[in-house]
């Protein structure tokens, strides 16, 4: 990976880094926080929503004061690949920008949008490879990322000791967001198979039940997406029915946007990082 900046921040190290993915045959950014310290320390992953890059947490989020407290490797990739030749859109919602972190499987995006396995396979190899990991990570993440945090978690259980996430969308199967990004990217043949991209659906089903002692989700209550894509109701009526615990807090007051994440983020990554402690 190629260093492209470099920053100090609070005794650790932050660098933007960009490489050539053979997953989704495009370069790639991300950043990645080393705390102060020999290491080797846990790694946390994180998600962006849509429209954002890699730069939108590193910039907003202030969550490298309470990595370093903790020892905690942070990451944060961009949301899609990018660049000449790969398939956009001019909607915001659905393109570059807008991966979804699933493997496409229609034309004209199934060709570099595989976000899924970019995340759960090359990504976490080369972090493991080029910095000082103890090999155990957790991921979060924001709306269209949150989304794509619990997935993740839940379709990769052997990959992440937690998850947690802000404002997901939560059930993208049965919000406008997401019928439009899985009729794009999956098509409209197997529309049961949109199931495993679906966390309330997955929760539903079991698939945290024995793997996870826990899910942390903050939703603001003046988020002006809630009532329509993020239905946080659907990831508590689910949870319930699987006899899955899952901490739900929503927070009088906040929206959408980053200054509802920096309000919070000390509290996820002391969650992740109680989930961490040593060698996996």
């Amino acid at each position: 990976m190629e260093t492209t900046k470099t920053h100090i921040v609070h005794g650790g190290v932050l660098r933007y880094l960009k490489h050539d993915s053979e997953t989704t045959g495009t370069p790639m950014t991300l950043s990645v926080f080393v705390p102060p310290g020999e290491g080797p320390f846990p790694v946390v992953i994180w998600l962006s929503g849509l429209t954002c890059t890699e730069d939108n947490f590193t910039t907003k989020a202030g969550a490298y004061r309470a990595a370093a407290e903790h020892g905690l490797i942070v990451v944060a990739p961009d949301t899609s690949p990018r660049g000449e030749g790969v398939a956009d859109d001019p909607a915001y919602d659905l393109g570059q920008g807008a991966g979804f972190y699933l493997d496409a499987t229609q034309a004209p995006w199934a060709s570099h949008f595989r976000m899924e396995s970019y995340v759960t396979g090359e990504l976490t190899d080369l972090i493991d490879a080029e910095f000082p990991t103890t090999g155990a990570r957790s991921i979060m993440g924001h709306s269209m990322g949150g989304h794509g945090a619990l997935t993740l978690a839940l379709n990769h259980p052997e990959l992440f000791q937690s998850v947690s996430a802000f404002a997901p969308i939560s059930s993208p199967t049965r919000c406008p967001w997401g019928e439009k990004a899985f009729t794009a990217y999956l098509g409209s043949d197997d529309v049961a198979g949109w199931n495993r991209h679906d966390a309330a659906r997955l929760i539903e089903a079991g698939a945290a039940r024995g793997v996870y002692d826990d899910i942390l989700i903050d939703q603001g209550d003046a988020d002006s997406f809630l009532a329509d894509q993020l239905k946080p109701e659907l990831l508590k009526a689910a949870a319930e029915t699987a006899g899955q615990k899952m901490t739900i807090r929503m927070q009088p007051g906040y929206d959408h946007s980053y200054f509802f994440m920096t309000s919070f983020i000390d509290d996820h990554l002391a969650f992740h990082a109680a989930r961490l402690k040593g060698p996996q």
